[in-house]
């Protein structure tokens, strides 16, 4: 089943539970999709790929929206930013530990020959490939410097 066939019987089963937050945040994924499959140049289709991508964003636009109004003291509309965060984060895939990314950060910087911070760039550019969609790209940050500071 693709993704945009599951979101549509996903809305539904929200609407018959009366489920706001998660309908809210199936409807933002849905308006996604659309606009990327109709997006001129585009055939209609929407790779598996490029689905958890844009599943991704607003993943991450809820969490930024959330810390934002944590910063403003307004505390229920973070948690219903952090809800929809919730709901967007079953159709995202597994995201890797910290430790699982140092075991892959330490081998590509063995690869690659990387010997202090300044190679940094051939760092991230081989891990983010590897890595795309399974990690943080901050957390990745994080630890690459980490590793190449040691």
């Amino acid at each position: 089943m693709d993704l945009t066939t599951q979101i549509n019987q996903d809305i539904k089963k929200a609407m018959l539970a009366k489920e706001k937050v998660k309908l809210a945040a199936l409807r933002a994924i849905k308006a996604a999709l659309l606009l990327e499959a109709t997006k001129e140049g585009n055939s209609g289709e929407i790779s598996e790929a490029t689905g958890i991508s844009i599943i991704q964003k607003l993943h991450k636009q809820r969490k930024d929206a959330s810390k934002i109004y944590v910063e403003q003291n307004r505390e229920d509309l973070a948690q219903e930013e952090e809800a929809q965060a919730t709901v967007l984060e079953a159709y995202l895939p597994k995201q890797m530990s910290e430790e699982e990314i140092t075991l892959v950060v330490i081998a590509i910087i063995e690869k690659v020959g990387a010997k202090g911070p300044s190679d940094m760039g051939k760092v991230m550019g081989s891990t983010m490939g590897q890595l795309k969609g399974k990690a943080d790209g901050s957390l990745i940050s994080k630890v690459v410097k980490a590793e190449l500071n040691k």
